[in-house]
């Protein structure tokens, strides 16, 4: 905030969420402290999705850390696409929150819009680059909504207010971990020709390393373009692990471009059982009822009380809904007979 006056602007109302926002973003880190953060900040601000990019220096990499409201495969391409556009240049440069609002803001006809918001009924947007105090860039936000008026010059003053809590938030070089993993874990690193590296100061994964399939898993991994993965897997002794693919941030073992892959025990979330498991990635791929039962050699009356159990189990009533839970909490069986 530039004076007194630009607070008294914001009203007591704003003021005691932007605090809330701080305080949130405080107690942890990464896409944990940025959900709970932007929950917070949703109460003054009308956006009905939201997404946290991170931006990794050492990879010179965009990544999505956290998001909601939007289609499940939308951030994750999204949050790279729109690094390679002109109008990311120009949030860059203008330093502050760009607003796109309305059918006829020159954004609106951009390939960006039309291929990642326009066919999912966003018509009004706002981005704005994280920077630290120090002008250090950690990452963006975006805001949408369906309504073309969604967003205006109040909005910006609260957005241009809470940057610099979301930067910390986004901030890789001042994580607990640069990697974002859950503590814990097992690791191993893979180079893209599917060598297998430890990594220094972390602690080896025997039942990676135990399993050669990984090596296939690691290098169609590394050239999906994704920064982060996370999956369920059963190991060959039949213990569920909790499975993180992560590009390295970091050279290893001169290595410059790298997949860690990261596991630990776990049991199956929300009480879902195997079989839960195996539809909900079918519905997350976008199947029918009568085409799971086909794939699974269930009947449609099978599938559609599985479906009814998970719903029940996420606490969602949607395909789109529990799809998005699925992929972003890795509700998703690694499957490696197909890599």
């Amino acid at each position: 905030m530039d004076s007194w006056a630009d607070v008294r602007r914001l009203g007591a109302r704003r003021m005691d969420v932007l605090a809330e926002v701080g305080f949130r973003a405080a107690r942890g880190h990464g896409a944990t402290a940025g959900t709970d953060a932007m929950t917070a900040l949703r109460e003054i601000v009308p956006a009905e999705a939201y997404e946290l990019v991170v931006y990794d220096p050492g990879a010179n990499y965009h990544r999505s850390l956290t998001f909601d409201g939007y289609e499940p495969e939308n951030p994750q391409v999204g949050a790279v696409d729109f690094t390679r556009t002109e109008t990311f240049r120009e949030v860059i440069t203008l330093g502050g929150p760009s607003r796109m609002n309305g059918p006829d803001d020159d954004f609106a006809e951009t390939s960006y819009f039309r291929n990642h918001l326009a066919p999912y009924g966003w018509r009004a947007g706002l981005t704005a680059p994280l920077f630290l105090r120090d002008g250090r860039y950690t990452g963006l936000l975006h805001l949408s909504a369906r309504d073309p008026e969604a967003f205006d010059e109040g909005t910006s003053e609260v957005i241009r207010a809470v940057t610099p809590v979301l930067a910390h938030v986004t901030d890789v070089l001042s994580h607990p971990d640069p990697l974002g993993l859950p503590r814990g874990c097992g690791t191993l690193a893979f180079d893209a020709t599917g060598r297998h590296h430890p990594l220094t100061g972390r602690p080896h994964s025997e039942a990676i390393a135990g399993e050669p399939r990984m090596a296939d898993l690691a290098r169609e991994f590394l050239s999906s373009g994704e920064s982060h993965r996370r999956r369920l897997w059963q190991d060959h002794t039949g213990c569920w692990r909790d499975l993180h693919l992560v590009r390295s941030a970091l050279p290893v073992d001169g290595a410059p471009d790298c997949a860690v892959l990261a596991e630990r025990p776990c049991r199956i979330p929300y009480g879902l059982t195997p079989r839960e498991i195996d539809v909900l990635a079918l519905v997350a791929e976008g199947d029918s009822n009568p085409k799971i039962a086909a794939r699974l050699v269930l009947s449609v009356r099978t599938v559609t009380t599985h479906i009814a159990h998970i719903f029940d189990k996420l606490g969602c009533d949607s395909r789109v809904r529990a799809t998005a839970i699925a992929l972003r909490e890795g509700l998703v069986r690694a499957e490696l007979d197909g890599v």
